[in-house]
């Protein structure tokens, strides 16, 4: 929220992007990372070009490959749809993507294995699911996920554009 002694102009109001897909098609993927990379690079947010697309990666691959349509949503032979959002406030960027599968994603929790006792083999403690979640939240200041009203979900992130992570 803006103070009373901050004012806004008019390159600091919120920017938006949108794309819906199909989940089927073979470079939805490389869609939504193009999109992304184009919005972050308008906005001048050139630092956080790769880290966008990372995330954007995460998220429309877990979709890709474990999103299972709510049966409300669900119609045979029909696409699988995916929307991808990003949006700019002059303080945060927001990543947003949404499926048709009401399942709640496997956020991480915490540290799932102790350093010192893997050695060189990290790779072979990591959990089976839940890895791609654990790479946006890495690189993301807030990761977070939210029902739809109609069905589905979205799963959301923030990065912080004043390096504060409040």
């Amino acid at each position: 929220m803006l103070t009373q002694h901050e004012t806004v102009t008019p390159g600091e109001v919120e920017q938006f992007r949108a794309l819906t897909l199909f989940v089927e098609s073979p470079d939805s993927v490389k869609a939504a990372r193009d999109m992304a990379r184009s919005a972050v690079l308008d906005w001048g947010l050139a630092h956080l070009v790769e880290d966008v697309r990372l995330v954007v990666s995460e998220l429309v691959g877990n979709v890709v490959h474990h999103a299972v349509p709510d049966d409300c949503l669900a119609h045979p032979g029909a696409a699988r749809r995916l929307d991808v959002s990003i949006r700019k406030w002059p303080r945060w960027l927001f990543v947003g993507v949404t499926d048709e599968d009401s399942s709640p994603p496997t956020l991480p929790t915490g540290e799932v294995f102790s350093p010192e006792l893997v050695g060189g083999f990290p790779e072979a403690v990591l959990p089976d699911c839940g890895r791609g979640l654990r790479i946006v939240q890495g690189l993301a200041d807030a990761l977070w996920w939210s029902p739809e009203e109609a069905g589905g979900k979205t799963v959301f992130c923030r990065f912080d554009l004043d390096g504060s992570s409040s």
